[in-house]
C-alpha cells in the first residue's frame, strides 16, 4: 500500500518505479532498524512515562542542537539524492526528501517525550528544521551545496570519568561524549567565484564549534552509584575552530 501511495505521489515520465520501490523498502528497514539500535544504545537504562516537555537549551554548551541540526542535513541529504536517483523530479526531490531527517528527527523527539530521563524539546526541534532548511535552501537556490556541515570526532579522558552517560565504548562515545566532538561549516570558496578562477574547487575554508570540560549537561557535578562527585574545577568552555578543509 505504501508503495502504492508513494509511487502515485511521484507519478512521473522519467520515474523508474523498481529503483522507487528499493529507496521505499530500503528506507523503512533502516528505519526500524535505527529506532531499535536507539533503544538499545541511548533508552535502555531510561524508564518511561507521560508526554512532557523538556527545555534543555542551556545543556551541553549547545553541542547537542549543533548535532541535531548536522544529522537533519545529512538525512535529507540522503532522502534527495536517492529519490533523484529513482528518477523523481527534482523540486520533489527536493522537498519530500529534504524534508527526511527533520520527519525523522521527529520520530526521535516525541521518544524523548515519553522518556523521564529527557522529554520532548523545541530547541532540538528548531535544530532540526535548520539543518534540513540549509540543504533545502542551497538546493533550491543554488542546486548543489555550497556550504557543507561536517562532523569529527576524538576519544577524550571525560568518558572514563562518567561513562554512564558519556558513552562506555567507542561507539557510544562518538554519539554521547559531546567533549571530542567537533561541527564544522565548510564553504566551497570556488563555487561564489567566476568560472574563470583559479582557486582551487577542493579546497574550503571551514570554520569549526565545539566545547570542552563537560561532564553533565549543565555543570560538572553529580550523583552515580550512590556516590557524589564534583568536578566543579574542571573548566567548561566553547572552542572555536578555524581550517582548511581538503574536500575529495
Amino acid at each position: 500500500v505504501l508503495i502504492t501511495v508513494v509511487t502515485t505521489i511521484f507519478s512521473q515520465d522519467t520515474l523508474n518505479v523498481k529503483r522507487l520501490k528499493t529507496v521505499i523498502v530500503s528506507e523503512v528497514a533502516v528505519y526500524s532498524g535505527t529506532m531499535v539500535g536507539l533503544s538499545q544504545l541511548w533508552y535502555k537504562e531510561q524508564s518511561t512515562g507521560s508526554f512532557h516537555f523538556f527545555n534543555d537549551n542551556e545543556e551541553w554548551l549547545y553541542m547537542d542542537k549543533i548535532g541535531h541540526s548536522m544529522t537533519s542535513y545529512y538525512i535529507g541529504k540522503v532522502g534527495y539524492e536517492a529519490l533523484n536517483w529513482s528518477g523523481v523530479s527534482p523540486k520533489k526531490s527536493v522537498w519530500f526528501g529534504g524534508t527526511l531527517g527533520f520527519a525523522f528527527l521527529s520520530t526521535v523527539e516525541i521518544f524523548d517525550g515519553f522518556s523521564n530521563g529527557y522529554g520532548f524539546s523545541t530547541g532540538d526541534m528548531f535544530a532540526n528544521a535548520f539543518g534540513s532548511g540549509l540543504f533545502i535552501g542551497q538546493q533550491l537556490g543554488w542546486n548543489e551545496q555550497r556550504i557543507l556541515l561536517k562532523y569529527s570526532f576524538y576519544p577524550t579522558d571525560y568518558a572514563s570519568k562518567r561513562p554512564n552517560l558519556l558513552g562506555e565504548n567507542l561507539l557510544q562515545q562518538t554519539l554521547k561524549d559531546y567533549n571530542g566532538q567537533t561541527y564544522w561549516l565548510s564553504v566551497n570558496v570556488a563555487s561564489f567565484l567566476n568560472d574563470d578562477s583559479k582557486f582551487p574547487k577542493w579546497l574550503n575554508v571551514a570554520i569549526g564549534y565545539g566545547a570542552d570540560g563537560m561532564l553533565g549537561g549543565r555543570n560538572n557535578t553529580f550523583i552515580s552509584n550512590n556516590q557524589y562527585f564534583d568536578y566543579s574545577n574542571i573548566k567548561r568552555q566553547k572552542q572555536f575552530y578555524l581550517s582548511l578543509d581538503v574536500d575529495l
